[in-house]
């Protein structure tokens, strides 16, 4: 198991991280996508943690919070210390009917963290991130409530999930202004078959040194090739989340299909290591509900991709163009060569 940093900190992660979103029952749309009991939970931890991982995330919503309860109980029941794991949850999606059930005020924010600490059963979350965007309340009273409770040791670090990439740039410089605890890391949707994020948000991370935390590598299971040939089972017969692009996917899979093979390994695995050798990525989370599966996207941490399999991956899965992207590309490829290079190039550039 490799370990990277987290953001500009000295504390060191997994590169993979067991996720936690299966674990407890949860209702509605997201059913299908939990229900690990008590017992399997315990072994897939233990198994976990023998792999290497030290790296667990929760929230505060899965599972109406049975996620850090059970998490909790298996470091417990296990004989786990505390200072070798770090948690990691979250705040911010509602967790009742109130209007202040949910958001990025201090108010939710302190009941939100008292509740989290109580359920997991620690004295302290070492990375609490925000969930989502929050246009309710000013970014200077969720920074500054954060960082009393960095300053209270109720919280290590403090990450952000799902903004804009402007959104998170905006927070940091307010941060810096007013000297409060920075964000460190941004969780976000990140796959093969879903790369978005290049646009915008892994260029600021980058800029802004945040690490990044990948959730659902696998596309909801889209990139173990399970739902080819008109399969409809699983838990993407119930909720679309993440959601594929089918006609990119069908390029992509059987490239996938063919690296896989050539490593005698599995298309899961082929697909997390290719995440693995993305810079920006800190640290992967796996969502498992049995140890097999878990031992299966373990193999990921072995496999290294060769410079023509990663392009042919690229190239597969590449997203379409977007303004000003393809602009930058244009403009900036004659500074890019020299900056690289030391020579200059007779590319004019763009108009």
């Amino acid at each position: 198991m490799r370990y990277n940093l987290l953001g500009r900190t000295g504390l060191f992660v997994s590169e993979l991280c067991l996720g936690t979103m299966t674990f407890g029952h949860a209702g509605g749309r997201y059913a299908a996508a939990s229900g690990v009991e008590q017992d399997e939970v315990d072994a897939i931890v233990r198994a976990a943690c023998d792999a290497g991982i030290n790296f667990i995330d929760m929230a505060n919503v899965y599972a109406n919070g049975q996620s850090e309860t059970m998490v909790g109980s298996a470091l417990k029941t296990l004989g786990i210390a505390r200072h070798d794991m770090i948690l990691a949850t979250k705040f911010e999606h509602a967790t009742g009917a109130g209007p202040n059930d949910s958001g990025g005020s201090r108010v939710h924010i302190m009941d939100a963290v008292k509740a989290s600490l109580r359920r997991i059963g620690t004295d302290h979350i070492d990375l609490y991130q925000m969930h989502g965007f929050d246009p309710a309340t000013p970014i200077d009273e969720t920074l500054r409530a954060l960082d009393d409770l960095v300053r209270q040791g109720h919280v290590r670090y403090i990450g952000v999930s799902n903004w804009a990439a402007w959104q998170v740039s905006r927070a940091l410089g307010v941060a810096d202004r007013l000297q409060l605890s920075r964000f460190q890391s941004y969780q976000s949707y990140y796959s093969l078959v879903g790369r978005d994020a290049e646009r915008d948000i892994i260029p600021m991370l980058a800029a802004e040194g945040l690490g990044m935390l990948v959730y659902s590598p696998l596309a909801g299971g889209y990139l173990t090739g399970k739902y080819r040939d008109g399969n409809t089972g699983g838990r993407r017969a119930s909720v679309q989340f993440p959601p594929v692009d089918e006609a990119r996917g069908a390029q992509l899979l059987p490239v996938l299909d063919a690296i896989a093979a050539a490593h005698g390994s599995s298309m899961e695995a082929v697909a997390l290591a290719w995440l693995r050798h993305q810079p920006v990525v800190t640290s992967i989370t796996l969502g498992v509900k049995t140890r097999d599966q878990l031992q299966a996207n373990l193999a990921a941490a072995d496999i290294t991709l060769h410079r023509d399999e990663l392009e042919r991956l690229n190239a597969a899965g590449a997203p379409a163009p977007e303004y000003p992207g393809w602009m930058l590309v244009n403009s900036s490829a004659a500074r890019i060569a020299l900056r690289d290079t030391g020579r200059l190039t007779t590319e004019a550039g763009a108009a």
